[in-house]
């Protein structure tokens, strides 16, 4: 064997490097996504984790310490024993979920009928029935505020948390029927057709298509839950009463024209975050499932 094979032999058994793993995109953007994500990540928790950490100091170490974590010399409950002590904040809590939880509830079910007998009948005018409900994702229902004022006071509603389970209801059927159409065409026609054949009439089906539509009606809670929870202009408008005030009202007792109460005003913040923690938490994987439903074929 000569010398020019021995040396050879070692450079022969060395792999050769591939050149989609010398590619910098394989490693660069999914880097690049994540940090995107984790930036965002950070710039919507920030605020909340602000206001939660300042609702339990006094409102001179919110101003001089505002990032300090609320231990030591910093920790001071006031602002939580102002809520309990000055405000009925059971009672506006009680209103708040009253007033969500019954506009989800009629959201939900008017939204998934129409969407329902949009999908599955065909007649004349269903079109326009379909852009005429679309319409109210383009109009802000607040133009309507003087007119719907109005109307509840005609209807001796001012005042009253049905006024506002009216108007919410109202201000998401239009997301709802848009969303739950979507997902009522995705529904097999020979389940529908099977259950025709074994004798159920149409409301029947209807109940039996529903718990199907679990992620989609899961997901859509928690999208028009957010707007309901955080809204201040009609319960401002058309239920400032004591009696009828929810969370969000509530909180704005403490904001003066002169002098603000920085601790009650975040404790009560942090008291009306804290439902929609839990609720996120109990819908999250119907939620997740909702969201990705239909992105992977087969």
């Amino acid at each position: 064997m000569s010398s020019n094979s021995l040396v050879s032999e070692p450079s022969m058994a060395q792999p050769k490097a591939s050149p989609k793993a010398l590619r910098p995109s394989r490693w660069l953007t999914p880097l690049l996504v994540h940090a995107v994500l984790g930036s965002y990540t950070l710039l919507a928790i920030a605020p909340v984790v602000l206001v939660v950490m300042n609702s339990f100091k006094g409102s001179q170490a919110i101003f001089q310490q505002p990032y300090s974590l609320p231990v030591g010399a910093n920790f001071d409950p006031v602002g939580y024993t102002t809520v309990f002590e000055q405000t009925a904040i059971f009672r506006y809590l009680g209103n708040s979920l009253m007033v969500t939880l019954g506009s989800i509830l009629l959201i939900l079910l008017f939204g998934a009928m129409t969407a329902f007998g949009l999908t599955e009948y065909r007649f004349r005018g269903r079109g326009f029935l379909t852009l005429y409900a679309l319409i109210g994702l383009m109009i802000p229902i607040r133009l309507a505020t003087v007119s719907i004022l109005k109307l509840m006071v005609t209807l001796n509603l001012q005042d009253t948390i049905w006024s506002l389970i009216m108007v919410y209801s109202a201000q998401g059927l239009p997301m709802a029927i848009f969303v739950l159409s979507q997902y009522m065409r995705q529904v097999p026609t020979d389940l529908k057709d099977a259950a025709r054949l074994d004798g159920a009439n149409e409301y029947q089906v209807f109940w039996l298509v529903l718990p199907l539509m679990r992620p989609a009606l899961a997901t859509l809670a928690i999208f028009v839950m957010l707007p309901i929870w955080n809204d201040l202009w009609f319960p401002l408008v058309l239920a400032p009463g004591e009696a009828s005030r929810t969370l969000t009202l509530g909180a704005q007792q403490f904001l003066g024209q002169f002098q603000t109460d920085w601790s009650a005003l975040l404790a009560m913040l942090t008291l009306a975050i804290a439902p929609v923690l839990v609720l996120y938490l109990i819908f999250s994987r119907q939620l997740i499932r909702g969201l990705t439903a239909g992105t992977v074929k087969g």
